[in-house]
């Protein structure tokens, strides 16, 4: 038969495990809960502040004479006649015709259509006026003047000036 003998202890040379376990365990929820934030600070980031931000007062009052409100760009202007601004359509939703439909409207705008293709890809939602350096408001005038919505207008993105075959602007055509 058995019996235990009974473990002699010493008064305070022995930690007491359950308080320490208890310590390490909060030390690593803590570091656990930091983990967490910074993790959702990384992968969750906010979009641009600007489109999240209320308008200042200072930005929604109107512009001196002849001065852009703060944080506005001045207003583009075109300085070439719509026969001279030279267009490259592109078609960027796979719908077979889509790019010579819109060079075909282009022309009977006087629009000089330079070429005609696919875009690179094929799964764009809306369509997109992108311009060269120096082109916005021609890119702003030719977005106004197609009447579809095209909201989407700002430089060359993706798309190096040589691969625009000569063009100020181009039209990719989007679903």
């Amino acid at each position: 038969m058995d019996h235990p003998l009974p473990f002699p202890r010493r008064s305070g040379t022995a930690p007491n495990w359950r308080r320490v376990t208890i310590v390490l365990g909060a030390v690593a929820a803590v570091e656990l809960i930091a983990l967490l934030v910074v993790l959702v600070a990384v992968v969750l980031r906010p979009e641009k502040a600007a489109s999240v931000t209320p308008a200042t007062p200072a930005a929604s009052a109107p512009a001196e004479a002849g001065k852009p409100a703060a944080g506005r760009e001045p207003a583009a202007v075109a300085d070439l006649p719509r026969g001279r601004t030279a267009v490259l359509v592109l078609n960027g939703n796979g719908a077979s015709g889509a790019a010579s439909g819109a060079a075909d409207s282009l022309r009977g705008l006087a629009y000089k259509v330079v070429s005609v293709g696919n875009a690179s890809r094929l799964d764009y939602s809306r369509s997109v006026v992108m311009y060269r350096p120096g082109y916005r408001g021609e890119a702003e005038r030719l977005a106004k003047d197609l009447k579809l919505g095209v909201r989407a207008v700002g430089p060359l993105d993706g798309m190096k000036a040589s691969e625009a075959k000569g063009a100020q602007l181009v039209l990719i055509v989007g679903g």
